[in-house]
């Protein structure tokens, strides 16, 4: 890995980071339904996943987990982060290069549920109980609000003229 993939790597780390620790700072968009955000740092994973490929993605997720959990997170947070975003990221590194940059919508919105999905088997398996799964309608549908906005942004930033180039090292 050359000095200028590591860097920019790190870079889109911190900006995932950033959003991630803001996003924490806002109330919950429904208090009474826990767990839904706009999950707005996985732009970050998107356009990494989509402009520099499969590692990169998981690299910038892993590190924003980590690092976002000692910031502004709980012990918790970083299970749930984890089976949330790595089943995500994970089935969505599986089929990406199926869909153009004009439906990364479609994957995005896929990941979205995924990932509320992840955290509730999470969740499950922390309480050793099943009753949480009373959340999964509506979480599915928050899911998919939020990937499908994270991934019109992501995919409006890759097709961005100053990202049509390929990536040199």
């Amino acid at each position: 890995m050359t000095v200028k993939r590591l860097v920019t790597i790190a870079m889109l780390t911190a900006v995932a980071l950033m959003i991630f620790v803001i996003e924490a700072q806002i109330p919950p968009i429904l208090p009474a339904i826990p767990g839904i955000k706009m999950g707005l740092a996985n732009i970050v994973s998107l356009f990494t996943l989509f402009w520099l490929g499969r590692k990169e993605a998981f690299m910038v997720l892993i590190v924003r987990i980590l690092l976002g959990t000692i910031f502004a997170g709980t012990g918790v947070t970083l299970l749930y982060s984890l089976a949330g975003g790595l089943l995500s990221l994970g089935v969505i590194a599986l089929f990406y290069r199926a869909f153009s940059l004009e439906a990364l919508w479609i994957p995005s919105a896929i990941g979205g549920v995924l990932h509320n999905i992840g955290q509730l088997a999470c969740a499950c398996w922390i309480m050793h109980t099943w009753a949480v799964l009373a959340y999964l309608p509506a979480l599915v549908f928050a899911g998919t609000l939020s990937g499908l906005f994270t991934g019109l942004i992501a995919g409006r930033l890759i097709r961005h003229p100053a990202f049509h180039k390929n990536f040199q090292d």
